[in-house]
């Protein structure tokens, strides 16, 4: 048994944040959007690597209607999402949608502000979702990830969990990062460098 780890999947509403996650569970999409009424916890058992691990994903609720993502008072006690423990974080936007890509600047900021002094640093993975619509997206892929993996200091990766594109890839990564988060390599050096195939499926 490896042991157990904590997700959590973050992002404005409507960026695909659920879709991700049920791409990589159950390997479908929902072609309708359901807002998500409030976070929700999956508890999948996957094997990495060859060892099993327990997971806890949860599924993280934005802003509601009508609220600004820039604003950190509107953010719930960040003991309700659990930030203080999590052991890795996917931030999700929309690459079609420069607001959404505001909003995970504002959840990386809050993630760091809410980090107990002492405790390791928590792997982030920065996902451009919706990469099906790439001739839409708001700026230049490269110029998106040299900004997350310089000037934030988080991994990053797009996908399209429409199509189910890179969904597994971003799971592995993220896992194997969070894994190994007590060595002193930065999280953004090993998810950019942990290119190598690895084993990773659902039990």
């Amino acid at each position: 048994m490896g042991g157990s780890l904590r997700v959590a999947v973050l992002g404005a509403p409507g960026v695909g944040k659920t879709a991700i996650i049920r791409q990589f569970l159950f390997g479908d999409y929902p072609e309708c959007h359901q807002p998500t009424d409030g976070p929700r916890l999956y508890r999948p058992a996957v094997l990495l690597d060859g060892a099993v691990y327990d997971l806890s994903i949860c599924d993280g609720a934005g802003a509601g209607p009508g609220q600004s993502p820039g604003s950190l008072e509107e953010w719930p006690d960040p003991k309700d999402w659990s930030l203080q423990d999590t052991d890795a974080f996917v931030l999700v936007y929309d690459i079609c949608s420069p607001d959404s890509f505001d909003y995970v600047k504002v959840l990386r900021q809050r993630i760091a502000e809410t980090r107990p002094a002492g405790t390791p640093e928590a792997p982030i993975l920065v996902v451009g979702n919706k990469r099906d619509r790439q001739r839409l997206r708001f700026g230049p892929r490269r110029a998106l990830a040299a900004l997350v993996r310089r000037g934030w200091r988080c991994g990053y990766l797009e996908c399209s969990a429409k199509y189910n594109w890179h969904v597994l890839r971003l799971f592995r990564e993220l896992l194997r990062c969070a894994l190994v988060r007590t060595r002193p390599a930065h999280p953004a050096l090993r998810l950019q460098g942990a290119l190598h195939p690895a084993r990773c499926s659902l039990m």
